[in-house]
């Protein structure tokens, strides 16, 4: 049996990481520069954050692959190795997890937006956008991963795109997870309810959202996932709160801090959640502090 479905039905809460892109540009990740290059040019720097959530305590590690369609890196100079890319992706966070002394860890394979609408809101055809997502997914599955990871997302066109996508490259068990950036709705105005109800139809293991606003609007995305579909499997990954520009070093600030995050993953996990991690803003102490809150 699959692992992740194995110890998701056994009842266990599961910890993921925290952020790839806001503790890769503390770790000198320039702007502008996808963090997916570093796959082939400085895979060190990967291996070293993902080593970093496993000794924190992350029992799921996702690939850096947000980006890794072929349709999101036109203006990688790496496109046209993108499959390569997916796979290197998965044997670094293997290798990471490794070299961190934990053969446990599960790894998801990331899949974020392809940066652009799908018609009528935008020009790019389904069909193109569900193939773009087929090639990514049967790439992460040839490399090993435990289970697909389709998040960040905010419309139902490219969410169903990516998807049907995935199903139509490999049978492992997929994580919806969509992006309220508007309180308890999407960028596109999408409700968490019709979200649990659409894609847990569509046959997705786990139904979740990541990134967002506050850890307080967080908790209610996950009290309507919750009544919507009692008892239905949840991923919760927060921002560690919205971010503010220091002007001097030009990064964002994150004000909540690991026991601001522990205590939501704690409520989070009351309400239903099986797997609690952070999003943007959260680094390994903060996935340390959930680690410790929620086992």
């Amino acid at each position: 049996m699959n692992k992740f479905l194995e110890r998701l039905n056994s009842g266990e809460i599961l910890v993921a990481d925290g952020a790839t892109g806001s503790n890769l540009q503390k770790m000198g990740l320039k702007a502008g520069q996808a963090p997916e290059d570093l796959i082939i040019d400085n895979p060190e720097i990967l291996m070293e954050l993902e080593g970093m959530f496993v000794k924190a305590g992350s029992d799921i590690i996702l690939t850096c692959t947000f980006g890794g369609t072929r349709m999101r890196m036109k203006d990688s100079k790496y496109q046209d190795r993108t499959p390569e890319v997916n796979i290197r992706a998965v044997e670094l966070a293997r290798k990471a997890a490794a070299a961190a002394g934990r053969s446990d860890v599960l790894v998801g394979g990331s899949m974020g937006p392809v940066g652009g609408l799908i018609k009528p809101y935008g020009p790019l055809e389904p069909d193109e956008v569900k193939a773009t997502f087929a090639e990514q997914a049967k790439a992460l599955a040839e490399g090993g991963v435990d289970l697909l990871v389709i998040e960040t997302m905010f419309a139902f066109e490219e969410t169903t795109a990516a998807f049907e996508g995935a199903k139509s490259a490999t049978d492992l068990p997929i994580v919806v997870s969509f992006s309220y950036d508007r309180g308890v709705r999407s960028m596109m105005g999408v409700k968490p309810k019709d979200v649990m109800k659409r894609y847990t139809e569509m046959g997705a293991t786990v139904i979740g959202a990541n990134c967002g606003t506050t850890l307080e609007n967080m908790e209610a995305i996950v009290t309507e996932y919750s009544k919507t579909v009692p008892n239905f499997p949840m991923w919760a990954k927060p921002n560690a709160g919205i971010p503010r520009m220091d002007i001097q070093t030009e990064q964002a600030i994150y004000d909540m801090g690991p026991d601001d995050m522990a205590n939501f993953a704690k409520k989070y996990v009351a309400l239903g959640a099986k797997i609690v991690g952070g999003c943007c803003g959260s680094t390994p102490e903060h996935i340390a502090a959930i680690a410790k809150a929620v086992k």
